[in-house]
This record gives structure tokens, C-alpha cells and sequence, in this order.
């Protein structure tokens, strides 16, 4: 995906495994990459659909939007025609209730080796509170 325009790797991330995947699902938008501080930037709103019986946002909701931005952010740096980057691991801590409205989940590396990524991911509300941090390990795997 490198030496791609943003708007190119961006419309990819949007549409990528077709019109029915999980991300679509939860109306996961990737709105930013930024390939100079290897950081990806997404959207997910917040209501009915993604909440638990007590209608707040579900932990594993939250935890899908991290994974997804994770193995994303793994995967554009990779050579994608010799391999995939695979989550692992995922430690996922719910800090902050969320009824409605829209969280944002930032993206970046703690580690990027040649067969193992480590990342972390900030979910933050619109005042910009910390509502979830998670890490997340991806192996680079050959296809």
C-alpha cells in the first residue's frame, strides 16, 4: 500500500473484503492515515447496535473497532503480496462508558519487527476522553 496516495489507501481500507464484514457492520470509517508517524485514524458511531443491556457501548464492539485498526495498520506496512499480518493477542481495557454519539480510534506502532507487530490503540469520545486503550499483537505470517 506504500506509494499510494491517503486518498487511494484510504478508499481501499473502506472497501476492502467487500460489502459484508464486520467493520461495515459497525460502521467503522477509516478517515486518516498518516504514513510519515505510521498512524491510522477511524470512526465508529455509537448507539442501539453496538451497546450492551445496560446501553452503553459493548466492550467487545470496542474491541473490534481496536482490532480492526490494528491489523489494518499492520497490514499497510507489509509487503502484501508475500504476506499477511495476523492478529495474535489483544488486551483490551474499558475505561469509560460511552451511551451515544462517536468514538475515534487512533492507531500506531509500539513495535514494528519483520515477523511480529505490536500496536496500540487510543478510543477516544468526542471531548476527546479516553474511553478504551488496547495492544494488540499481529505475526507477519507468509501467504
Amino acid at each position: 500500500m506504500i506509494g499510494q496516495t491517503k486518498e487511494e489507501i484510504l478508499a481501499f481500507l473502506n472497501n476492502w473484503g467487500g460489502e459484508v464484514t464486520l467493520a461495515k457492520t459497525l460502521e467503522i470509517k477509516f478517515i486518516d492515515i498518516d504514513l510519515e508517524n505510521e498512524t491510522l485514524t477511524a470512526t465508529m458511531p455509537v448507539g442501539p447496535k453496538v451497546h450492551q443491556p445496560f446501553g452503553i457501548l459493548h466492550g467487545g464492539a470496542s474491541c473490534v473497532l481496536a482490532e480492526t485498526m490494528g491489523s489494518s495498520l499492520s497490514n499497510l506496512f507489509i509487503d502484501g503480496e508475500k504476506y499477511y499480518g495476523v492478529g495474535t493477542n489483544i488486551n483490551s481495557n474499558h475505561l469509560r462508558s460511552k451511551k451515544d454519539g462517536i468514538v475515534t480510534a487512533v492507531a500506531r506502532f509500539i513495535r514494528k519487527g519483520k515477523s511480529m507487530h505490536v500496536s496500540e490503540i487510543e478510543i477516544r469520545d468526542e471531548k476527546d476522553q479516553l474511553i478504551n486503550h488496547t495492544t494488540m499483537t499481529n505475526n507477519i505470517i507468509n501467504k
